[in-house]
Order: C-alpha cells, then sequence, then structure tokens
C-alpha cells in the first residue's frame, strides 16, 4: 500500500502538525491564541476592553518599525538604526514645533527618509554589509539626537501633537489605527506592486535580479527609506504619547523588538519573502507574552528569557523548513 493510500483525511492534520512549513505559515497565529486563552483562564481581568485596548496601543510602534523591518529583511538585508531613527524625529520634533505641526512632523519624516537613504545608499552603492552600514548610524543617529535635544528630556504641550497619541476616531485609538493603515498599505505594496515583486525577487537571489535587469540598487535605496520613514514615524506617534521628547531612551532595543517580530511572524532571515500579517502577529505575541508574564509578578528578565526562546524555535522552524 502507498503512503498516498494510507494518508487518510484523519491522518492529515496530524501529518501538517509534524511539518515545519506548516508553523512558519501559522505557528505565530496558533500561539496569539493561545496566550489569549491562557489568560482568559487564568490571568484576571487580561482580557477587558480596556486592557486590550492599551496592550494594541503600546504594540502600535513597534508594529510600524517592524513592517519597515520586515521589507528590509525581506531583501536580505537588515536595520539596525531605526531605534536611533526614532530618537532623532523625537530630538527634532521640539525645536520645530514653534514653525507649526505640519512642519515639525516633516522635518522629522525627512530624518527618517535621510538615514534611510545613507543606510541604503552604503549598502547599495558601496556594497557593505546591511548590519555594518546601519550599525554606524545605530551609534551615531542616537548620539546626534542628543545632541540636538542637548541631551535634556523636553515635555511637549502641542495639543495637535498630543491628540496623535492620545485620539481616537470611533472608539479606535489614533495611532492603532495608524499602525493598522500602514500594515494594509504595506501589504498592497509587497503583493500587488511592482515595487514589491522586485523586493521579493531581490532578496530571493540577488545576482539574477540584476542579470534580469531589475533596479537591484534603486529597489534597495527605496526599502531603507521606507524603514527610515516608518521608524521616524513611531518616534513622532511615541512622543506624542509619551508627551515628551526623550532621545536617551525612546526606541532604545526597538531593533531587537522589530526583528523578533520579523522573524517570529515568518520571514525568513534569508530573504525572499516577506510576511506583513505574521509580523503583525509576532509582535502582537511578543507584547501579550510580555503583559502576561507582568500580570503574574514575573521579572521582565523571564520575558526575555521567553523571547528568546521563541525567536530560537522560529529560526529553527525555517531553517528545517530550508532544508527539506
Amino acid at each position: 500500500m502507498t503512503q498516498a493510500a494510507l494518508s487518510t483525511p484523519a491522518t492529515r492534520p496530524l501529518a501538517r502538525l509534524r511539518d515545519p512549513a506548516w508553523y512558519q505559515e501559522y505557528g505565530v497565529y496558533l500561539a496569539v491564541a493561545v496566550v489569549l486563552l491562557f489568560n482568559a483562564l487564568f490571568t484576571e481581568h487580561f482580557m477587558t476592553a480596556d486592557n486590550l485596548r492599551t496592550q494594541l496601543v503600546q504594540v502600535a510602534p513597534i508594529v510600524i518599525v517592524a513592517l519597515g523591518m520586515a521589507l528590509v529583511i525581506g531583501t536580505e538585508g537588515v536595520d539596525l538604526s531605526v531605534g536611533s531613527t526614532m530618537a532623532l524625529a523625537t530630538a527634532l520634533l521640539p525645536l520645530y514645533l514653534g514653525y507649526g505641526l505640519v512642519p515639525a512632523l516633516a522635518l522629522a519624516l525627512l530624518a527618517g527618509a535621510v538615514v534611510g537613504a545613507v543606510n541604503g545608499s552604503l549598502v547599495s552603492l558601496v556594497g557593505l554589509q546591511p548590519i555594518v552600514a546601519t550599525l554606524a548610524l545605530f551609534v551615531g543617529g542616537r548620539g546626534l539626537a542628543l545632541v540636538l535635544a542637548d541631551g535634556q528630556l523636553k515635555q511637549i504641550v502641542n495639543p495637535d501633537l498630543l491628540s496623535l497619541g492620545t485620539g481616537s476616531f470611533l472608539g479606535i485609538p489614533l495611532v492603532v489605527l495608524i499602525a493598522g493603515v500602514l500594515a494594509a498599505a504595506v501589504a498592497f505594496l509587497v503583493q500587488r506592486t511592482t515595487f514589491g515583486r522586485q523586493v521579493v525577487a531581490i532578496g530571493g537571489n540577488r545576482p539574477a535580479a540584476a542579470l534580469a535587469g531589475l533596479p537591484v540598487r534603486r529597489v534597495l535605496i527605496g526599502v531603507y527609506v521606507l524603514c527610515g520613514v516608518l521608524a521616524a514615524l513611531a518616534g513622532i506617534l511615541a512622543t506624542a504619547r509619551l508627551t515628551a521628547s526623550d532621545p536617551s531612551s525612546l526606541g532604545t532595543l526597538m531593533e531587537l523588538s522589530a526583528i523578533t517580530a520579523v522573524v517570529v511572524g515568518g520571514t525568513p532571515l534569508s530573504g525572499g519573502s516577506v510576511r506583513v500579517l505574521g509580523t503583525v502577529a509576532g509582535a502582537l505575541l511578543m507584547q501579550l507574552l510580555r503583559a502576561t508574564l507582568v500580570k503574574h509578578d514575573l521579572p521582565d528578565s523571564t520575558a526575555q528569557i521567553a523571547q528568546a526562546a521563541i525567536i530560537i524555535a522560529a529560526v529553527y522552524v525555517a531553517r528545517e523548513r530550508r532544508s527539506r
């Protein structure tokens, strides 16, 4: 009797559970469901509307940064400067709010675009490895932000800016709404546009993409620019929510949170694929896990260990899938 004949409808679900590809595709959603079920059963007041709203507000900036990181990782790159870009954006805001909200926001976003353009140029034109190219601005970007802010925390009192962090539309917090719209936009970009297909093709095989006539350098620069702009936007929203500009701490370790969300969400570090919904779910999983451990009076170090274990599991699953 053949293997196909032995495969019955009853055994197919079990076969899927043994398939690394299934876990890479759907594992993050299963993990989110398990964490929510655990909290519904064992964590008091966790599944209330107010608490879930709080979790979404807290994870929104991470989602926004992770969306840009997913595009970069899709090209087989990485951007370690996103946290420093957030710091640079928050440092610029109080300097130019006196000229109006729009000029201040435009300059903060422009700073993110410039950081991205520098990173992209170093990768695509100079030929530096992405981890080396972005490491320079990981250090230098925050240093520049501290110089601009004179090393001081500055309170934000502009009501229009603060409304971005505390306001809502139809009962949905604006930061959550913005993150959701951006996730949909990035998903459309990846799946429905020529640029998105070029990103995936370049990540899958850059030499072949160049031989096929794809604008590799232009696409790489564009990806890093988008990542920088999204990081700057996340810095703006985080500043509005915290009601203060603090470049010394804002965005600290954000690059690790973003990379974790992308990897756990199923986007391979080897490039050639961008899983937008998985990235959102990965960020949400890390946030829910951290909140769960806090609710049960466990130290933050425990959350970091759990996060490391999830990263190792995600990388292992991706490796097993590639080896088959």
